[in-house]
């Protein structure tokens, strides 16, 4: 049996992450900017399941295909959860990679290490062939460096560091990170789910 499936997101990045992730036979994916007429979704949930499921429900009733969505975001205990929800735009509406990092250390300035523990969380909503709605969530958690370690310059992963590794997201080869990361640990049971299908 194949299975194709949107996955509701236009971040080209995010999406080869996820394509590498999920290799599997019978499997097609489909990002949100294969289609021309894509909607614009305001995230205006207040929580990561929230946002997951307003992407994933307005997509899915859209298009009628199975979907899945997921909201990721980083979340530091000193600040209290923040930047949470605001996590790709803490430094504004259109920021980079490297203004929502460079805030989140100018915030975190003269803060000890033991005190700017965090962690990544990963929620995806899935909705299968019949319709029935998946919430899958994956968390790990490390603490944010006041300097960029690593090459993959992708979101906060160069401020991230993964203490069983000692390395930075950023620091670790593409397979090695999605094994461990919040992410990664989301799309494994999504895969799980995934190979009843095929």
């Amino acid at each position: 049996m194949s299975l194709d499936l949107i996955v509701a997101t236009t971040n080209r990045e995010k999406f080869v992450e996820i394509s590498d992730f999920l290799q599997l036979d019978g499997l097609k994916l489909h990002p949100l900017f294969e289609f021309p007429d894509y909607p614009e979704i305001e995230e205006t949930g207040l929580t990561f399941i929230e946002n997951a499921l307003l992407k994933a429900h307005t997509i899915y009733e859209l298009y009628g295909m199975p979907v899945f969505a997921d909201d990721t975001g980083l979340c530091v205990d000193y600040l209290h959860g923040m930047p949470g929800i605001y996590s790709a735009r803490f430094a504004g509406p259109n920021a980079t990679y490297e203004q929502n990092r460079r805030k989140l250390m100018e915030m975190l300035r003269g803060v000890p290490i033991n005190k700017r523990r965090a962690y990544f969380v990963t929620t995806i909503v899935f909705f299968d062939p019949e319709g029935q709605k998946h919430i899958i969530e994956g968390r790990v958690e490390g603490f944010i460096l006041n300097e960029e370690r690593g090459e993959g310059m992708f979101g906060y992963d160069p401020i991230f560091l993964y203490p069983p590794m000692g390395r930075t997201f950023a620091e670790l080869p593409t397979r090695v990170k999605n094994r461990v990361s919040h992410r990664g640990k989301a799309l494994s049971v999504l895969r799980d789910i995934l190979l009843k299908w095929l």
